[in-house]
């Protein structure tokens, strides 16, 4: 009967390659995911396969620092960092539930007994020294150890996708933080050369007004549009220490610790080339949102079928070795020795409902997991889409706003000219060089704007670590 106990086991072992619960299968985006962009009818972008370290398109070596100091210190992804060692950690406790366990206890004692426990003759105090070692073996016959290790490497992707995304972050918003800070000054040296123009204009209209040619309120009036336009320059200045200091935080510095190239460079990045963009298929390949959401939908499709696998017998082949002496001359002795070896059979049944609960939730966090892979590749789509109309438009707009701002350059200088030689009242001259202003701040802006929408446009493309 023993024999064919053992029998049965070891059929029953071999039943272990079949693992009860769905098995994971990756989904599949609709064929129009995959299609090429509709913003990419554009010549500032091409169909080619996108830049990894896109922030080097810009070939700007202060930037690649800032861009390497980040990636190295940032404390956002020091939190994700820390977050891939724990599901990594968790991985090998799964991993550990396939291995035998051991379990190695062990006491000594010394007591004394009432009278009355012993018999006539005997000592009612003595030592008493325990010890067992217990090895058990799961067989896993329905897969839940399997599924489990399955669910925790799952994890581990996800948490590896969700330090990429960080990454991406990092990056953009470092990138981002430079651009203003840089195109901060810039808009700062434009309104001061605005100021300075505007300076002349009113030195020329005081002129004017002292040998009786303008009135007083021309002169008021530049002076009014001249204090006006000095009191911009404050607020830039903020913003650029805003800048300076959200660059600081991301590069893991504080704000006395920011590199001197980043305070000197003058001139907002610009790209030299079109923007590589891919299409709908490289771009759901590298984004990490979307192969994060994939990888979470395959842990909880695994954790199905570890709940499932508690439906059935958990069976552990299992053995002992111990000693109980009276006395440690006694414990090496062959008559304390004790051991036990055979299967330990532990089912749930009948009452399997709050298992059936169990797989219940499992599969409800499938089906969520599920929904939001599929939010996440419509979001991806969105947001390129988005960023590309956005990029485009802004070159487009940046282009209208310098042709606008050098003919209100033309108009100002030839103002003030005939301004000078009597030929047009201080009125107009006023108002050419109020529109000159606005068009020197407006196309600054525009500058501005673009580079933004480059990086918006590079974060939405994701990126390959």
């Amino acid at each position: 009967m023993m024999k064919s106990a053992i029998a049965s086991l070891l059929a029953a072992t071999g039943l272990s390659a079949c693992a009860v619960g769905p098995d994971h299968v990756a989904p599949v985006p609709p064929p129009s995911a995959e299609a090429p962009f509709i913003g990419a009818q554009s010549d500032a972008v091409t169909a080619g396969s996108p830049e990894a370290q896109w922030w080097r398109l810009y070939d700007d070596p202060v930037l690649d620092g800032l861009v390497a100091d980040a990636l190295a210190a940032n404390t956002d992804l020091r939190v994700a960092v820390a977050r891939i060692e724990r599901a990594r950690a968790s991985l090998r406790g799964a991993r550990s539930q396939a291995l035998p366990q051991t379990d190695l206890n062990g006491s000594a004692t010394y007591g004394r007994v009432s009278e009355s426990q012993v018999l006539p003759g005997y000592d009612r105090e003595g030592r008493r020294v325990d010890g067992e070692l217990a090895v058990g073996y799961e067989l896993d016959l329905f897969g839940r150890v399997r599924r489990g290790i399955e669910a925790s490497r799952a994890d581990l992707d996800a948490a590896r996708e969700d330090a990429d995304a960080v990454r991406v972050t990092v990056v953009a918003d470092t990138v981002r933080a430079y651009v203003d800070a840089i195109s901060a000054g810039e808009q700062i040296d434009v309104a001061e050369r605005t100021l300075d123009l505007l300076a002349r204009s009113e030195r020329i209209t005081a002129a004017r007004f002292e040998r009786g040619l303008n009135q007083k309120l021309d002169v008021i009036r530049i002076t009014q549009l001249r204090e006006a336009q000095a009191a911009t320059v404050p607020s830039l200045e903020a913003r650029r220490e805003a800048a300076l200091f959200r660059i600081a935080v991301l590069t893991g510095r504080t704000p006395q610790q920011l590199p001197d190239g980043v305070i000197a460079r003058e001139t907002t990045p610009r790209l030299a080339q079109p923007i590589p963009v891919g299409d709908g298929r490289t771009l759901l390949a590298r984004r990490p949102d979307v192969k994060a959401a994939e990888r979470r939908l395959a842990a909880d499709t695994a954790r199905i079928g570890v709940a499932t696998a508690d439906l059935y017998p958990r069976i552990t082949l299992g053995g002992s070795i111990g000693t109980t002496a009276v006395g440690a001359t006694d414990v090496f002795g062959g008559g304390p020795l004790r051991w036990l070896l055979g299967p330990l059979i532990s089912w749930a049944f009948p009452n399997q409902e709050a298992i059936r609960a169990r797989i219940g939730a499992a599969r409800a966090d499938s089906a969520a997991d599920l929904a939001a892979f599929d939010g996440a590749v419509l979001r991806a789509l969105a947001e390129t889409e988005t960023a590309l109309s956005a990029y485009r438009n802004a070159l487009l707009r940046r282009e209208r706003l310098a042709a606008s701002r050098d003919a209100a350059d033309r108009a100002a200088k030839v103002s003030l000219a005939r301004q000078s030689r009597g030929e047009i009242d201080a009125l107009a001259a006023l108002d050419a060089q109020r529109t000159l202003a606005l068009a020197e701040a407006d196309s600054a802006s525009a500058t501005r704007e673009v580079a933004f929408a480059q990086v918006d446009l590079f974060r939405a493309l994701g990126g390959t670590w």
